[in-house]
């Protein structure tokens, strides 16, 4: 409707401006907003206020102009001007009822529309380091962001999604030499785990798949490994241990049998990486690896061109970039006193890549953790003649599980954390994508897992879903009972659902494409996720106000059938974008 309007609006200003308006006071844009107040009308449009200075004219003047000109339309009851030039908008009875009708023609389209006029946007998202299985805060980032690139697709962006593999530098060595001493330990050979290894179960899985790939032709005496190695301890004292002992760990195997045993450990973790969000229905375009970044000159590429705009400088030995000149707080080493190459340097060459790719809008999602990193790649990126705002970062905050009341604990490092895949089996695909999704990215998620397996109305994800079953239900029932579903008939007569309850849940099927595009437009899954709630609510009063299987009555019994079927519609399709399901029985 906010279209029909909107076009409505045009012909009246091209008709005004081809008689007395100056031919570039049009603007391009029309905007239509729903009100807030339904005592103002169903939509209100600013329209007189955005061109009175171009125009040469009294906003209200302007306005009343305009509603002169406006075309006849059945969807339009009434106009009024309001306040300093607002014109609202007054929907007739056939436009409030049209919605139903348009629902079951789209079907799966409704509420999807073009206004991203198929923008390239590149979302990265999840791109935990490959040293372990997802845990439940990596679970988040991806229903997050899975959920952000199904909407920004919905409303007309050609959306690519990418997971960022971290498969170079020091958490992928460390990772290593995890692995290796696990399998020494299972070869026989006494060792002292370091404190700053990996620790979880896992390992030993992958320590067995190694020794039974390569048997003992890895194994060297733990005494050559630990010999004159720096003592494990707290902070630094275990940086400098673990750091000895991938130094140690590299010297002893060489380099060939090193990358084995990264190999064995890094193929492990990313398959089992890529089965878990596979069977949690997210499914990147594409698996972008650090190591490329390396071996195909992308960094160097990236870096030679800021020091052919002057963007490096030498210093203590270090090469350094000038971020502090394009909003970073300080310039970024970029090159290491020892020749290699910083993280900064990588992310540069990552985002400027993707930029190489075509891509108009980078939109990562990171940890909140990752602040920081945002002025810097954004830097990087002006530095080599990017737009600043081709770079959209949104952070994601940290999940707290509860069980009972009580606060589940979780260390990484340690091994003692609930893996993703452990919270799918518990909960359910479904409550896990719904629960992530729910609250704000930028809030701090308490995930209550008893909440998520009940069956109530305080469960949203068991309350959205059950609007959809107890449709199927009601059209069950009509077939048992051997009455049949006649849907023109039941269009025809959406005149007669004149109670509050089935009114207002024609209003709110209304919202959905407006929903969507807020949506999409804000990177914000939660507002759908409220909407869904808040349609289901209205769909249940609805359903224990008024009886919909009447037997006496066709035409009143089969509008109603429409009505419910157009909610579950909605439903689904609200639901399909979230990543959750539509069970047809609970």
């Amino acid at each position: 409707m906010k279209e029909h309007i909107a076009k409505l609006v045009r012909d009246a200003l091209d008709a005004l401006v081809s008689q007395e308006l100056p031919a570039d006071a049009a603007p391009e844009t029309i905007i239509v907003e729903r009100t807030r107040d339904a005592k103002h009308g169903d939509f209100a449009c600013n329209i007189a206020m955005v061109m009175a200075k171009a125009a040469r004219c009294n906003p209200r003047e302007l306005a009343g102009r305009l509603v002169d000109a406006l075309p006849e339309s059945e969807f339009i009851a009434n106009t009024e001007i309001a306040g300093p030039g607002f014109i609202n908008f007054y929907l007739s009875a056939a436009a409030k009822y049209a919605v139903v009708q348009r629902i079951l023609e789209q079907k799966t389209g409704f509420g999807r529309s073009e206004t991203g006029s198929g923008q390239p946007v590149l979302v990265e998202f999840i791109s935990a380091n490959p040293t372990g299985p997802l845990h439940v805060g990596h679970g988040r980032h991806a229903a997050y962001g899975d959920s952000v690139a199904n909407l920004l697709a919905a409303t007309g962006h050609d959306v690519h999604r990418e997971y960022y593999v971290n498969d170079a530098g020091r958490q992928i060595d460390i990772l290593t030499v995890s692995l290796w001493l696990r399998y020494l330990e299972q070869a026989g050979e006494q060792i002292q785990f370091p404190s700053n290894g990996y620790r979880g179960d896992y390992m030993l899985d992958i320590a067995g798949i190694l020794a039974q790939a390569h048997g003992n032709s890895l194994v060297r005496p733990a005494t050559e490994i630990f010999s004159d190695i720096p003592a494990d301890g707290e902070d630094d004292k275990k940086e400098r241990h673990i750091d000895a002992l991938i130094a140690r760990s590299k010297k002893l195997l060489g380099d060939d049998d090193y990358r084995i045993v990264a190999g064995v450990a890094l193929d492990w973790v990313l398959d089992d990486i890529r089965e878990d969000l596979d069977d949690f229905g997210v499914h990147p375009d594409n698996w972008f690896s650090e190591r490329q970044l390396v071996e195909q000159g992308t960094v160097e590429h990236a870096l030679e061109k800021l020091r052919e705009r002057g963007e490096l400088y030498e210093e203590e030995g270090a090469t350094w970039f000038r971020a502090s000149a394009y909003g970073d707080e300080k310039d970024r080493v970029v090159i290491r006193e020892n020749g290699q190459r910083t993280y900064i340097a990588s992310d540069i060459a990552y985002h400027l890549n993707k930029r190489e790719r075509g891509k108009d809008l980078l939109l990562d999602v990171l940890g909140a953790d990752h602040h920081g990193y945002v002025a810097r790649v954004r830097a990087g990126l002006v530095a080599l003649d990017q737009p600043a705002d081709s770079l959209e970062v949104r952070l994601v905050q940290f999940v707290s599980l509860y069980r009972g009341g009580e606060k589940v604990q979780m260390s990484t490092r340690s091994g003692q954390f609930i893996t993703l895949r452990e919270l799918r089996a518990e909960v359910g695909n479904d409550a896990a994508r719904l629960f992530y999704v729910m609250r704000s990215n930028d809030q701090h998620l308490n995930f209550d897992l008893d909440l998520a397996k009940s069956k109530s109305e305080d469960n949203p994800v068991y309350y959205i879903q059950y609007a959809n079953a107890r449709v199927c239900s009601v059209f069950r029932t009509l077939s048992e009972r051997g009455l049949e579903w006649d849907p023109a008939q039941g269009c025809d007569n959406l005149d007669r659902l004149q109670n509050k309850q089935e009114t207002e849940l024609i209003a709110e099927l209304d919202r959905y494409p407006d929903v969507v595009e807020l949506a999409a437009a804000n990177r914000a899954p939660h507002h759908l996720v409220h909407y869904l709630r808040s349609l289901a609510h209205l769909f249940h009063t609805n359903y224990n106000a008024a009886r919909i299987i009447l037997d006496d009555d066709a035409p009143l019994r089969n509008a109603r059938l429409v009505l419910a079927a157009a909610t579950q519609q909605v439903v689904r399709n609200g639901l399909d974008l979230l990543g959750v399901s539509a069970p047809e029985t609970m």
